[in-house]
């Protein structure tokens, strides 16, 4: 479904040309649930926000080949990028107050992809659709919620509201860049559910963005590792876990709390 070939990305706004990503591999099957893992500054969510095809600053440079379906996101037109995006493809990012618009109800946000890849539906069969989103991802009281602005939520519920309104047009590939990193560690642990039942539900394949290897854990079937750039270890979750290879790989597993590495979702 998603084959990403030799991406580097590229900065050109100094006198010398600036690499944040090289020569970056990565295949998804449908359904599949990967995680990209790295500290602030490795790369990763300049990776994602490419897939995703959000990196359009004319003094940056992209090269390689991010194939969704055969498509080449890098070199497709812009409409059809845009006929992709909050379609086919999504993201949730880190902090929902600085991506949900505080002057507008909850309901007209979730419902935004709607209007703009399904023009054909109705007002009511809009807001429906909205409504079951926002109860797919188990906000009690979602009329209530519909109705609701930001502010009146609280942040892990804004959270569940920024995965409903990218699950609202059933995408097959959900990137979740950070999702959980702004919330404690009980509703951390159920976003993970949360996002564990999307993907066995709706057959959504995940990208999952994090710091934290120990959420990786309990989300993800493989992880890639990356630091200053590069990938520097990947494979099967556990075979990662148990046998790191790469002493960048073993710094991050032991900096994880040991009461965490038992921790299961």
């Amino acid at each position: 479904m998603l084959d990403v070939v030799n991406l580097n990305i590229e900065f050109h706004d100094h006198l010398t040309p600036e690499t944040v990503v090289f020569d970056f591999n990565l295949y998804m099957e449908p359904g599949e649930i990967v995680g990209l893992v790295g500290e602030s500054g490795s790369g990763k969510s300049m990776t994602a926000l490419a897939i995703a095809g959000l990196l359009s600053r004319h003094d940056m440079e992209k090269r390689g080949q991010i194939l969704f379906e055969q498509k080449d996101l890098l070199t497709c037109k812009r409409e059809e990028l845009r006929a992709l995006q909050g379609n086919e493809i999504s993201m949730v990012f880190q902090e929902p107050m600085t991506s949900l618009n505080p002057v507008f109800r909850i309901g007209w946000q979730v419902e935004e992809a709607l209007r703009i890849h399904h023009p054909e539906l109705s007002k009511q069969a809009r807001r429906e659709r909205a409504i079951q989103a926002l109860m797919d991802v188990e906000l009690a009281d979602a009329r209530r919620v519909y109705q609701s602005y930001p502010h009146q939520l609280s942040g892990g519920m804004r959270q569940r509201v920024m995965i409903a309104s990218a699950m609202v047009c059933e995408p097959k590939l959900l990137i979740a860049d950070e999702p959980t990193t702004a919330l404690d560690v009980t509703i951390q642990a159920q976003i993970v559910k949360l996002l564990k039942r999307i993907n066995k539900e709706k057959n959504t394949a995940i990208l999952f963005i994090s710091h934290d290897l120990s959420l990786i854990r309990q989300l993800c079937e493989r992880v890639i590792v990356m630091q200053g750039g590069y990938i520097v270890e990947g494979g099967p979750v556990e075979e990662i876990f148990l046998s790191p290879k790469q002493e960048y790989t073993k710094k991050l597993i032991g900096a994880i709390p040991k009461c965490e590495k038992r921790v299961t979702v």
